[in-house]
């Protein structure tokens, strides 16, 4: 099977063609970011080049789109209306955004104790419109154990004939716990919904291929249907793509590897220990938004090889800083701006554009400050080095003396500092080796290094994950992903065995709905269970677990010089 693998990153558009696990062909081009789809055409048409007539192909996409829709702020008007029932002042929790509160309450266990009230329901979807919202977003507390009082506001506000563009319900959304989070997460697939679906339609139109799928923010990928109702697990897509190329490249594979995916704007840090990549514990933030949906752990800093460069003379010492902006085209490739793929190629640490074209924009930006451009090119390369080692440290001083979510176990104490540093990107054989030699480690430049995060796109496998929460007293089970709420058969007889059987099972059937055809293998990455007491006597217990398809990548094969 042929399979082709893009990511759209803020500067270029990468695109990898692979056949099993062999590396066939890479392509880059700039990204045009009014036209993403039109960027991905592009590298399309060279890739498939490459590709016998009639093959099949299949293409996995990561694509920048919904994280720049929320980070630029250019998503539909949306506002949250909100069920957080008794003793939680939403005031407090730190929402900004537009939100509504209707009265009604579900408790930790799923038992509706008021019901909400419909007029309030249409009350509030009115005032929202008035405020200008055009989407909208319905979470209840504890609607994952029972999305009554959500499907029962819904109900009200669409059968009164008011129209938005989309509404997300809570519980199809985020089945962890944590409130506020949910509410964020909801209230942003929403504000998203709509590009999303501008983006797929335009997808659509690419009849070459069998299947499409996307990546998420925790390496996997998904189907289009499916990122059509969860637009917002496509963020982060693109730290992603870089931890799934380090899988498939690295020959660490069961090492601690600090990764590092050096682009054109931002420079993407990752963390994995002992071959499996750290997770974020409670969810992706984005923007300053905390979400609940699940993500690599990954940190961007505003350094890339387009970067912003800043001089200040002091005392006759010149000191250089990079970033966070980018500067525009690079001098070296016919632009007007003296940027660090400019030094890099000044002083033939890579082979990057028109070399004396760098040298004449560096030696007019030096010379007013009484500097040589030589000394101007190794003091930019020596800024990009220092601010890069920082940003590592600050990685790992902030994974330090903190649990860390692998998927596989939670690692209270875990010996988390690199052994190794595998790095992507055009600039990364240029900068990275000065960075080893200034942190005492190893450097691994991965194979197609400049397009690594493509090959990484490819390599990701389909991966999907469900939350089983069961109460034996009351008799309930609920597995919000599927839409699964219902009574236990023999309650008394629901055991932790018969939970893990009834959640992998469950898995199974979700992910051949989700289009998966053959399910590889499964795991339990989160289970919890508790009695339930009553008059010094336990009355039942309550089980709650996670089942997954591991996110990763397969490795890939890559031949001698490549």
């Amino acid at each position: 099977m042929y399979t082709i693998g893009i990511d759209v990153g803020g500067t270029n558009t990468d695109g990898a063609l692979l056949f099993g696990h062999d590396i066939l062909a890479v392509v880059k081009v700039p990204t045009d970011h009014e036209d993403l789809v039109g960027s991905t055409r592009a590298a399309l048409e060279q890739l498939l080049k490459s590709c016998p007539a009639g093959a099949e192909i299949e293409l996995q996409l990561s694509t920048t789109l919904t994280t720049n829709t929320i980070v630029e702020g250019k998503g539909t008007p949306t506002a949250a209306v909100v069920i957080p029932g008794p003793g939680l002042n939403l005031d407090q929790c730190g929402l900004d955004l537009p939100f509504h509160v209707l009265s009604g309450y579900v408790d930790h266990r799923g038992r509706v104790i008021a019901d909400i009230k419909a007029d309030q329901a249409v009350d509030a979807a009115l005032e929202a419109k008035r405020q200008g919202a055009e989407a909208l977003a319905i979470v209840g507390k504890f609607s994952q154990r029972n999305p009554r009082l959500e499907t029962a506001a819904a109900q009200a506000i669409r059968g009164a004939g008011l129209e938005f563009s989309y509404i997300t319900l809570g519980h199809e959304i985020a089945a962890r716990l944590g409130f506020p989070r949910r509410v964020v997460t909801a209230y942003l697939n929403s504000q998203v919904a709509a590009a999303q679906e501008r983006f797929i339609r335009a997808v659509q139109e690419l009849e070459e291929f069998r299947t499409i799928r996307i990546l998420k923010a925790d390496g996997g990928t998904m189907t289009l249907a499916q990122s059509r109702q969860r637009p917002i697990e496509t963020i982060l897509s693109g730290p992603a793509a870089s931890v799934m190329a380090a899988l498939a490249l690295t020959r660490y594979t069961e090492h601690n590897v600090a990764v590092v995916d050096i682009g054109g704007t931002t420079t993407d840090l990752a963390v994995v220990v002992g071959g499996l990549p750290v997770y974020e514990r409670d969810g992706a933030v984005i923007a300053g938004y905390p979400t609940a949906v699940p993500a690599v752990y990954s940190r961007s800093i505003g350094l890339g090889g387009d970067s912003e460069v800043h001089l200040t003379v002091e005392e006759g010492r010149a000191s250089f800083t990079l970033g966070p902006k980018r500067a525009g085209k690079p001098a070296c490739l016919g632009g007007a701006h003296v940027t660090p793929t400019d030094a890099i190629s000044a002083l033939r640490l890579a082979e990057v554009g028109n070399r004396e074209q760098a040298v004449a924009a560096l030696q007019a930006f030096a010379s007013p400050h009484g500097l040589s451009w030589q000394e101007a090119a190794q003091g930019i390369v020596d800024a990009f080095v220092h601010q890069l080692c920082q940003a590592i440290h600050a990685v790992y001083d902030e994974l330090e003396g903190r649990p860390v979510y692998t998927l596989a176990e939670f690692l209270e104490k875990p010996e988390l500092m690199p052994q190794v540093i595998a790095c992507l990107g055009t600039p990364a054989p240029a900068i990275m080796p000065a960075v080893g030699e200034k942190l005492g480690l190893p450097v691994e430049i991965l194979p197609c290094s400049a397009s690594a995060n493509a090959i990484g796109s490819a390599a990701a496998r389909p991966t999907t994950g469900i939350t089983l929460h069961a109460d034996t007293a009351l008799g309930q089970m609920s597995i919000p992903e599927m839409g699964l709420f219902k009574e236990i058969e023999r309650p008394a007889l629901f055991d932790q065995r018969r939970a893990r059987r009834e959640a992998l099972e469950r898995l199974v059937e979700y992910a051949r709905q989700s289009g998966l055809d053959e399910v590889p293998e499964l795991d339990i990455v989160a289970e919890e269970a508790f009695n339930i007491v009553r008059g010094f006597r336990t009355v039942g217990r309550i089980f709650h677990i996670g089942a997954q398809i591991r996110p990763g990548a397969r490795r890939i094969r890559v031949k001698e010089g490549t």
